[in-house]
């Protein structure tokens, strides 16, 4: 039996997925799969050649014509679409919005699903997204729900851009997080839900490294089961 786990992730945008996944794999020297970034790195492939994000046929044959990968070096963690590092490109408000719209279509989530599930199958992964618990890998032996309050991960979100240079209005970022929430939870193919078996943990009052140390003791509890 392989000893290393399929871990999944899910929550709603913001609650500190990204951030986790990376450093739960660092902890674990597992492989670090941002299944968000994949979606994103669709939606920046379809805003430069000018297809819509309502044209599903269009967003399919794109999937299947670009290449997308991760890459770590010297502890830094790297999307890249087509050859390219597109890490900062696939992270402005624009695209996030763009992304859900994008998620939509059954078409691009068949064919991420699929690569996704090539890349994590052999275990020893940390994959993390929304949906990843319930329709990705319904068989991962750990699942994490993170949530946050909407005022929290719009704070966030803010902080980070605003990090980065951007001008940015806290409210609106606020706005934009809500609206990300409505869309993902209400769309017809593989909306953002929690598992009935993932555990919960609200980062609303917690630091990154508290929410790090509650999940990797499920972690370890699991490792000891299945020793």
């Amino acid at each position: 039996m392989n000893s290393k786990l399929i871990i999944a992730i899910d929550g709603p945008s913001g609650a500190g997925k990204s951030t986790l996944s990376r450093l739960l794999s660092q902890q674990l020297n597992y492989i670090n799969i941002d299944t968000g970034a994949m979606y994103r790195a669709v939606a920046l492939a379809a805003s430069r050649e000018g297809i819509d994000s309502e044209d599903c046929q269009g967003l399919e044959a794109l999937c299947h014509r670009i290449e997308i990968h991760f890459q770590r070096e010297n502890g830094h963690e790297s999307v890249w679409l087509n050859g390219e590092d597109v890490s900062e490109a696939i992270r402005t408000p624009q695209m996030s919005l763009l992304t859900s719209k994008i998620a939509a279509c059954a078409e691009v989530r068949q064919a991420m699903v699929r690569l996704q599930r090539q890349m994590g199958k052999a275990g020893g992964v940390v994959l993390e997204g929304r949906d990843i618990g319930s329709v990705v890998f319904p068989q991962a032996e750990v699942k994490f729900y993170l949530e946050a309050s909407a005022q929290a991960r719009g704070q966030r979100r803010y902080d980070e851009l605003v990090a980065k240079g951007l001008e940015v209005d806290l409210q609106q970022t606020i706005h934009e997080v809500e609206a990300r929430d409505a869309a993902d939870s209400a769309r017809e193919h593989a909306p953002l839900l929690r598992p009935e078996d993932a555990v919960a943990i609200d980062s609303t009052a917690l630091t990154i490294d508290q929410v790090l140390e509650k999940m990797m003791v499920v972690v370890s509890q699991r490792l000891e089961q299945r020793a």
